[in-house]
């Protein structure tokens, strides 16, 4: 069976990582951290346009790796924290616009599924995390819900607390891994 793979997404400070986490431990696989922290991290805060193709490249080739390390271990499912989805939304959001590239990627790119992660976790502090406030964390969702609504790949939200947000995050897995 080819690998699977399922992509968390949504705005900063709702638990993607986390879920990811969880879910991999849950599958007994592996997961596709954000590229952006460690590009972010390496390189400060402070960025441009052109950074995000960087960034965004650079999640496609961590994605990549990952899968093909997967590749012999009869893993089913590989879980992406991240994808061009949130690239697009980033260079929109705070660009106002998005390479053409990275709209041709979400084209050509197929998934197995999405969980859209809901802002009803409180926002967390954190070095790299740019917008504490209720209406752009807002904003977001409504922008990723928008990109989910309109494409064809299996999605859902996910909410809740963290033992909550993970049941509810496996049991749709598992439905969309028997699609």
């Amino acid at each position: 069976m080819p690998l699977r793979r399922i992509v968390i997404i949504g705005p900063e400070s709702t638990g993607k990582s986390t879920l990811c986490e969880g879910l991999a431990a849950h599958f007994r696989t592996d997961w596709v951290p954000e590229y952006a922290r460690e590009y972010l991290l390496q390189h400060g805060k402070q960025y441009e346009f052109p950074d995000l193709m960087t960034i965004a490249r650079g999640q496609l080739e961590l994605e990549e790796k990952h899968a093909a390390a997967l590749a012999g271990r009869g893993s089913e499912v590989l879980f992406i924290d991240t994808d061009m989805y949130v690239m697009k939304v980033w260079g929109e959001f705070v660009f106002g616009r998005c390479d053409t590239w990275i709209l041709d990627q979400i084209v050509a790119r197929k998934y197995d599924g999405y969980l859209l992660c809901r802002t009803d976790l409180p926002w967390t502090p954190d070095e790299l995390r740019e917008y504490p406030t209720e209406g752009p964390r807002q904003t977001l969702f409504h922008m990723y819900r928008d990109c989910m609504v309109n494409q064809a790949t299996p999605w859902a939200e996910i909410g809740g607390q963290q033992e909550e947000r993970l049941r509810s995050a496996i049991a749709v897995v598992r439905q969309m891994l028997v699609q």
